[in-house]
């Protein structure tokens, strides 16, 4: 199951975005994280030296060879000259930047800030793509398992065992039962490929609408949360997000109601989402993070414990902060575990499936073999 870490938000009014099937798989549109890495961490640098706004963004457009990050960088800079603040000019590109971007960026406006924020923009996005690539690397080989086992299995029903078919024959009703259950899948895949690839095309494409449908969606998001192996995952995951942003808002000025909006839009897991807006509500009442967190059985006790302490502290931003590093370390170790329990299952299942395949092969030959002596 794919763990999605999501940065775009919803379109702004008046902003343009592209059509996409509302049966098909979540794309990522707009430009990639690293782009967004190479366009914070460039255009503080810009900043920091003493240029001003519209000139660096031109010289950051000449910079880059990206062409859909140059068409961007040139819009925000003839957007900048017309008069719109920058916050304002990356609020009407939502596909490329999420509006935690945009929330932190008007803040940094306001209090003089700027090149400081970007560079703490860079940073978080350097960190969601470093954890996207621990996640990438742990499950990979545990899916390559999968599809070469795959491969594997039918390689043998249609090339090997059709040409002991005719051999087996003499002997059909002495076959053990595993020959004739894999003899029979044989003739099978043989004979009505054809049916059996539009039935599975038409399944993939089947799962494809109802995972894109919101009932789907809803399903797999509280699967991921509920799942016993990866559960803990999911929600270390989630939460790193949501107490990076919190951090980085709060310690920026954003004020709590507009960084915990930010956060929906950072998560893609609607029953997390649901828990975000419940600290919104607890917020807009008068009864601070730390209640919302205490009601949501899934969070960490530590997690919850430190909020508290925090909101009684008067020091967030940094609690946050540090519990975002320590549950992003945990969240480390968790995925080299889940890898190194997986990794052997996979081989373990791989062996005993094949193990019984040349078994399959091997016992009839044996008994044929003592029938001719």
């Amino acid at each position: 199951m794919a763990i999605e870490l999501k940065t775009a938000s919803a379109p702004a009014p008046g902003a343009k975005t592209l059509s996409w099937p509302a049966w098909a798989p979540a794309r990522r549109a707009g430009i990639s994280g690293r782009e967004r890495m190479f366009f914070s961490e460039r255009l503080a640098l810009l900043l920091e030296t003493g240029g001003a706004l519209e000139p660096s963004l031109r010289a950051l457009g000449r910079q880059t060879e990206n062409p859909q990050l140059k068409t961007v960088i040139g819009a925000l800079a003839d957007e900048v000259l017309e008069g719109r603040s920058f916050s304002q000019a990356l609020a009407r590109h939502p596909d490329c930047f999420s509006s935690t971007y945009v929330n932190l960026v008007q803040a940094s406006e306001q209090g003089g800030f700027l090149p400081r924020v970007l560079e703490e923009l860079k940073g978080l996005e350097e960190r969601r793509e470093r954890l996207r690539s621990n996640l990438s690397t742990a499950f990979s080989y545990p899916a390559f398992l999968s599809v070469f086992s795959l491969a594997v299995i039918i390689f043998v029903l249609v090339v090997v065992f059709p040409k002991f078919g005719s051999l087996f024959e003499t002997i059909r009703d002495e076959l053990p039962l595993s020959t004739r259950v894999l003899m029979g899948a044989s003739d099978l895949l043989c004979h009505y490929w054809i049916v059996i690839l539009a039935l599975t095309l038409a399944l993939a494409v089947g799962l494809a609408r109802w995972l894109g449908s919101v009932q789907g969606r809803e399903v797999v998001d509280r699967v991921k949360l509920r799942l016993p192996l990866v559960r803990s995952i999911f929600i270390e995951v989630y939460l790193v997000q949501v107490l990076r942003v919190l951090s980085l808002s709060l310690a920026s000025g954003v004020s709590v109601p507009d960084a915990l909006r930010s956060c929906r839009d950072v998560v893609d897991n609607r029953s997390f989402r649901r828990f975000l807006g419940g600290l919104e509500r607890h917020v807009a009442e008068g009864r601070g993070l730390a209640v919302g967190f205490e009601e949501a059985d899934f969070i960490p006790a530590m997690a919850r414990e430190i909020v508290r302490t925090g909101e009684e502290t008067g020091n967030l931003a940094t609690v946050m902060d540090r519990t975002a590093l320590f549950y992003e370390r945990d969240l480390e170790k968790k995925v080299v575990m889940v890898a190194k329990i997986v990794e052997p299952l996979m081989l373990l299942v791989m062996g005993v499936v094949v193990g019984l395949i040349v078994a399959s092969l091997i016992l009839p030959i044996f008994k044929l073999s003592r029938a001719v002596h």
